[in-house]
C-alpha cells in the first residue's frame, strides 16, 4: 500500500451487512482504519469490527448522508475516499453527485443521475447488446399488463434495484395464471419480464475502473458450487479471469457509462455453457473480500489507482487452484438445515475455505454477533 493513502480518511457508507464488513476488513488488514456510516439492518456486523476507527449508526441513508456532509465534506487538501456497498446508498450518492464532487473520491459516472440511469435493467441490457454480449430476451411492462404474448417460463424483476421490492419482486412464472398471481405481490410499478432458463451456473466478475471507465482491473471471477433457483449460492469457487475479448467489451461499456469505482458484473450460464450478461452493480459487491483473500485488495487498489490515474497491472495475482469462499450462516442453512449434506461434511468445507465472510480469526466480534443472532440472518 502507498503511504500517501494513510493521509486520507476512508469512509464506508452502507447498510450494515457482511458486504461492508469485508471492506472494513480489507482496509484494516492493509493498515487503514476506516470511518463507518452504518445504516441499521438486521444485526450489527461491520460496526463490531476491530478495524473501525469511528462509527455512526443511522436509521436510514438520508441520515447517513447528513453525517457524511456535515462531518467530512470540508477536508480540502486530502479528499476522503468514500466506498458504498449497496444499491440504495449507491443510488443516493449518485443523485447527490453535485454535493460530493470535488470533496470526496467516490463512485460516480461524471454527472448526477448517470449511475441510476444504468441501474435500469433494460438500459444496461441494451448497452450490453450494443457491445456484442449475449442477453436473454426481455421486455418492460407495467405491473398487471397481460397484453403481451409471452413465451413461458419467464422471470419477473423490478426494473431497478431501488424501485419496488428488489428480491421479493423476482418470480418464476410458468404460465399466465402464475404471472397474474405474481402481479398481486410485486411492488415495482414497472417490471422487466425476461425469458427464464434453467441456469447451470452463474459467473461473477469483481474489479474497478478509473479515468471515466477507460482503465479497468478485473481481479477475480466466481462460479457457484451449487445452484439455487432465483437466489445466489453462498459457497463458491474463486477463479482467474483471463478472457481479454470479454474484458474489452466490458471496458467499452464502462467507458460509455463513464463510471469510476469498484464494480461487480454478473452473467448466467445455461445448460449448453452459453453465457448471458445480466447486470452491473455499481458498488462494492459481497464477493469483494474474496478478492482481498486472493491477494488483490480492491478498496486499496482502487484508491491507489485513483490517485495515480493509472492501473498497476503488476498487482494482478495468480489464484491458486481450488480456492473457495463461503458465506457461513447462509450456506449452513441451504445445505445442512435442508439435509443436502451432513454437518461433518459442511465443517470440512468450512475448514478448507480460503475465504469466509464472517469468521476471521483476528477479528472475531462480528462472527460472534452473527452466531448470537443467526436466526435473523438466514
Amino acid at each position: 500500500m502507498e503511504n500517501c493513502l494513510k493521509e486520507h480518511e476512508f469512509i464506508v457508507f452502507a447498510l450494515d451487512h457482511y458486504n461492508p464488513l469485508g471492506v472494513v476488513r480489507s482496509l484494516g488488514e492493509a493498515g487503514v482504519n476506516p470511518i463507518l456510516i452504518a445504516v441499521k439492518h438486521k444485526v450489527d456486523l461491520a460496526v463490531k469490527s476491530k478495524y473501525v476507527k469511528k462509527y455512526y449508526k443511522v436509521d436510514n441513508v438520508e441520515e447517513g448522508f447528513n453525517v457524511l456532509i456535515s462531518k467530512y465534506s470540508n477536508i480540502n487538501d486530502k479528499k476522503p475516499f468514500l466506498i458504498t456497498c449497496d444499491d440504495r446508498t449507491a443510488g443516493y450518492i449518485d443523485e447527490h453527485y453535485d454535493e460530493l464532487n470535488g470533496k470526496f473520491h467516490f463512485f460516480n459516472a461524471g454527472k448526477k443521475g448517470q449511475i441510476t440511469e444504468y441501474m435500469d435493467k433494460k438500459k444496461i441490457l441494451d448497452l450490453a447488446e450494443k457491445y456484442g454480449l449475449k442477453t436473454l430476451k426481455s421486455i418492460v411492462v407495467d405491473k398487471g399488463d397481460m397484453t403481451h404474448n409471452l413465451e413461458y417460463p419467464i422471470i419477473t424483476k423490478s426494473i431497478s434495484p431501488n424501485i419496488g421490492g428488489w428480491k421479493s419482486d423476482v418470480h418464476i412464472c410458468n404460465d399466465e395464471g402464475e404471472l397474474q398471481e405474481a402481479y398481486g405481490t410485486i411492488e415495482s410499478p414497472q417490471i422487466l419480464i425476461q425469458k427464464y432458463i434453467e441456469k447451470k451456473n452463474e459467473y461473477c466478475l469483481d474489479g474497478f475502473v478509473i479515468d471515466r471507465g477507460k482503465k479497468m482491473f478485473i481481479s477475480i471471477a466466481s462460479k457457484y458450487k451449487y445452484v439455487l433457483p432465483g437466489y445466489y449460492s453462498p459457497y463458491y469457487d474463486v477463479l482467474d479471469f483471463e478472457n481479454k475479448a470479454l474484458e474489452s467489451k466490458l471496458n467499452k461499456m464502462m467507458a460509455e457509462i463513464g463510471f469510476e469505482g469498484i464494480f461487480s458484473i454478473e452473467f448466467l450460464i445455461d445448460q449448453d455453457d452459453q453465457m448471458y450478461f445480466t447486470e452491473i452493480n455499481f458498488r462494492n459487491s459481497t464477493w469483494s473480500y474474496a478478492s482481498t483473500c486472493a491477494g488483490m485488495n480492491l478498496p486499496i487498489l482502487w484508491a491507489e489507482s485513483t490517485l495515480k490515474n493509472q492501473v498497476n497491472m503488476m498487482e494482478k495475482k495468480k489464484i491458486m487452484n481450488g480456492f473457495t469462499a463461503m458465506v457461513e450462516p447462509i450456506d449452513y442453512s441451504k445445505r445442512v438445515l435442508s439435509n443436502k449434506i451432513s454437518l461433518f461434511e459442511w465443517i470440512a468445507d468450512f475448514k478448507k475455505a480460503n475465504c469466509t465472510h464472517y469468521y476471521v480469526a483476528n477479528d472475531l466480534d462480528p462472527y460472534y454477533e452473527m452466531v448470537e443472532n443467526i436466526n435473523m440472518l438466514m
